[in-house]
């Protein structure tokens, strides 16, 4: 179902798209999200620990800036993951004003347990479209968060 919007064809045929990757999104993130919840993690707490296991030791600002997320709302998560001993934090010797976050042992079981579970869902989710339109996809998201 596309909008009702009257405007351009232009207007109207950016608003349809938008609209398309936002249902598209919601349905997968709805799906994930059930998953994570069975697995005892929150969305934001699946992307903190994946980050870290991908990436390593970040700053509380860098792993806000590299999730999209507010300095307070990193905060909260990370508090949440620490209660459970799944990341520690350390201050910077080199700038005291910098707390790192660590992937502890726990938490690297945690993401490693995970994981798989995520990313065979979304193979099987993304078969609906062939590996040329996958590519094309990723392009254009690439394209339009890059612009942004």
């Amino acid at each position: 179902m596309g909008s009702h919007f009257k405007g351009t064809r232009e207007e109207v045929r950016a608003l349809d798209s938008y609209i398309k990757l936002v249902r598209a999104t919601d349905s997968l993130n709805s799906k994930i999200n059930s998953f994570l919840s069975e697995s005892g993690l929150s969305e934001s707490q699946f992307h903190v620990l994946d980050a870290l296991f991908h990436l390593g030791d970040l700053s509380q600002k860098d792993l806000a800036k590299k999730l999209l997320k507010s300095g307070g709302n990193i905060t909260m998560v990370v508090d949440n993951l620490e209660d459970r001993k799944f990341v520690k934090r350390e201050r910077s010797k080199k700038d005291r004003r910098l707390i790192y976050v660590h992937l502890t042992g726990k938490g690297e079981k945690k993401i490693k347990n995970t994981l798989p579970g995520i990313v065979d869902m979304l193979t099987k989710e993304m078969k609906r479209i062939s590996a040329d339109e996958q590519t094309v996809l990723q392009k254009i998201c690439k394209k339009i968060g890059i612009s942004l």
